[in-house]
This record gives C-alpha cells, structure tokens and sequence, in this order.
C-alpha cells in the first residue's frame, strides 16, 4: 500500500513539472477593447441584420501564444518571457466584435452563435501580430473580407503600427493593444457603412 502511495505521489510531482514547473510565466497576456457595449442593453437583428464575426485565419507564426518578433522578411523570433492567455487570432476577434457592437449599435455574434442567418459575416486573415524591431513598433496586419448575403465579397487590408520604447512584455502588449484597438476602431467604420 505504501508503494502504491509513493509511486502515486511521484506520478503526480512528474506531471505537475509538465505542466507548470519553473517555466511558468509570471503572468500572461491579453487584450482588451478600448469601448464597450452597456450592460443590460438587449439588442435585436432582423434578417440579415447580424454581423457575424469569425475568428482570423492566422499563419503558423501566430499559431501559438507567444509573441513574434520579425527580424527580417525571412526571420522571425518570439519575444522573450510574453505570452498570451489565448492564441492572437481568437483575442483578436473578440476585441474586434466588442468595437464592433459598441461603434455601431448593431448585434454581433461570433460563429457558434449563429444558426440560419449569420447576416453580414467578417472573416478574415490576422497576417501579423507581433513586434518590429528595425522599426521599434508593434504591427498588426488584418485582411479583412465582408460577405453581406449574396451581394458577394469585399476584401479590404487594415495595418496599425505603435511605437515601443523597449522590446519587453511590458511596452509590447500594451501597445499591441492599443493598435488592435486603432485597428478594430477601422474595420468597425468599414462594416458599419
């Protein structure tokens, strides 16, 4: 019984060292929207009226919660100790339909919401979300694509870029998140028209 106790226990430390260990992060990161829609303030979308807003493709650079630093067209890094709580793309699209909903007044939904009418649906393609270091600025580049019923497609490319003093977790994500929310503050004007 008491080997059974031991081995149990050492099982336990072994997988609590995969799972978190000395290399935890201090904290992680995240981004949140600059303008936010009231609470308790119900809101209604007759057909087609919705805007559906998915989540960005992401190239396998952004496929992961780390932060990237393009040294080069060629090259890129991940900026030492930052990491994000979730994936770029899906932090991104929620930042991106909570602008949304408070700039324009209308119902947001996100894929798993929508069942028979998505109504104006955003997709898109998040194609950087990092830090520039020749240039000392955060970047973010959105290709954006609206669908409106079956009037067809219309693409559009959306750039924001923030100055940084320091290439550290703490200038970089406040100012990745000062140009998401440029950003989102764009394609918000450009949906709602």
């Amino acid at each position: 019984m008491r080997l059974n106790l031991l081995a149990a226990t050492a099982s336990f430390f072994t997988l609590a060292g995969c799972f978190g260990g000395a290399s935890v992060p201090d904290h992680l990161l995240t981004l949140t929207s600059a303008e936010m829609r009231p609470a308790a303030t119900p809101r209604t979308a007759g057909a087609g009226e919705a805007i559906t807003v998915a989540v960005p493709g992401v190239p396998e650079a952004l496929r992961t919660n780390r932060v990237p630093v393009y040294v080069s067209a060629t090259s890129i890094q991940y900026l030492e100790d930052a990491v994000w709580v979730e994936q770029p793309g899906a932090l991104f699209a929620r930042l991106l339909g909570e602008t949304i909903a408070a700039r324009t007044g209308r119902v947001v939904l996100d894929p798993s919401q929508y069942s028979q009418d998505p109504g104006t649906r955003l997709t898109g393609t998040l194609v950087k979300f990092g830090l520039d270091p020749a240039a000392m600025q955060v970047v973010i580049v959105y290709d954006a694509a609206v669908a409106r019923g079956t009037t067809g497609v219309t693409t559009n490319r959306f750039e924001a870029r923030v100055a940084v003093a320091e290439a550290t977790p703490a200038a970089v994500a406040p100012a990745l998140n000062q140009a998401a929310n440029q950003l989102a503050g764009e394609v918000a004007a450009w949906v709602g028209n």
